[in-house]
């Protein structure tokens, strides 16, 4: 089914280090060229768009880009602007900021703004987001869920995402506020969709061949249902539990790797090589 991604995507798991050494937003930049980087930042998940855009901006430059902008697209009518082709045009690196990833679709879906960012994807553009920038990426999103309860009917809602990946839903700040029953929960959903949750400080790099490498410091959950046999989603009424069985289950650091289209991992030995794991072996 499709191509699963046409460009390279930077998606983080939300808090990434930015007093630090600041691996991820340094890889962003270098990805997006270094000195001669083009980076346009856009705000609009955030209700507070000056705040974060000044503070990528600052941090964007400091780290040694060449020429940083930020959009502050606030309304459908300022992201259906001709002026933002302009500039998504020229862009090397697109970076959506955190918020709300339904305000985020809402206003850029169908947009001027939004077929330029398809564009510059498609051309090279890397698109990097965190928190609500990373969970946008997909084509289907998970934009409000419980954590802190066993997985049910109503512990997640859906909807379209910018499609940038194909067949992965994207849950953020992962381990750090005990996401996996509503990943479980959009898995159940549709099997055939891959759950992808990243930790804080964490993201993964997607190339256009559809294998990620992990960076940052924690870890990245990876949520395989093909092998499902059994789920009650279908059967459930609002409140009870769900089941589901036969989930095949990846957590991944720093130096690991994943084949979306193999679904297995890419595991690094000792020697600094690294060999495809064996998919969906027995847990």
């Amino acid at each position: 089914m499709g191509n699963k991604v046409n460009g390279t995507l930077l998606v983080i798991g939300g808090a990434e280090d930015k007093e630090g050494n600041c691996e991820i937003l340094r890889e962003f930049i270098r990805l997006a060229g270094g000195p001669e980087a083009n980076l346009v930042i856009i705000t609009t998940a955030t209700l507070e768009p000056d705040s974060a855009g000044k503070k990528y901006h600052s941090l964007f430059e400091e780290l040694g880009a060449g020429i940083v902008e930020s959009l502050d697209l606030d309304s459908r009518e300022k992201a259906n602007n001709r002026s933002i082709v302009e500039k998504m045009a020229e862009a090397t690196g697109i970076f959506f900021t955190g918020g709300d990833q339904l305000r985020l679709t809402s206003i850029l879906g169908g947009t001027t703004a939004n077929e330029a960012l398809q564009k510059a994807y498609r051309r090279g553009a890397v698109i990097a987001g965190t928190s609500a920038g990373a969970s946008v990426m997909s084509n289907t999103m998970i934009v409000e869920g419980n954590s802190d309860e066993a997985p049910k009917l109503n512990t997640i809602k859906l909807a379209p995402g910018l499609g940038l990946l194909e067949e992965v839903v994207i849950d953020q700040h992962f381990a750090q506020r005990g996401r996996i029953g509503r990943l479980l929960s959009a898995v159940a959903h549709n099997p055939y969709i891959l759950g992808m949750g990243i930790d804080e400080d964490t993201a993964v790099i997607i190339r256009a061949d559809a294998r990620l490498e992990v960076i940052g410091s924690q870890t990245v959950t990876f949520v395989d249902g093909r092998g499902v046999s059994f789920t009650n989603v279908s059967e459930l009424s609002p409140g009870q539990a769900l089941a589901i069985d036969r989930v095949v289950l990846h957590v991944l650091p720093k130096g690991f790797g994943f084949d979306l289209a193999a679904r297995a991992p890419v595991i690094s030995d000792m020697s600094g090589e690294s060999k495809e794991g064996e998919g969906n072996g027995d847990n």
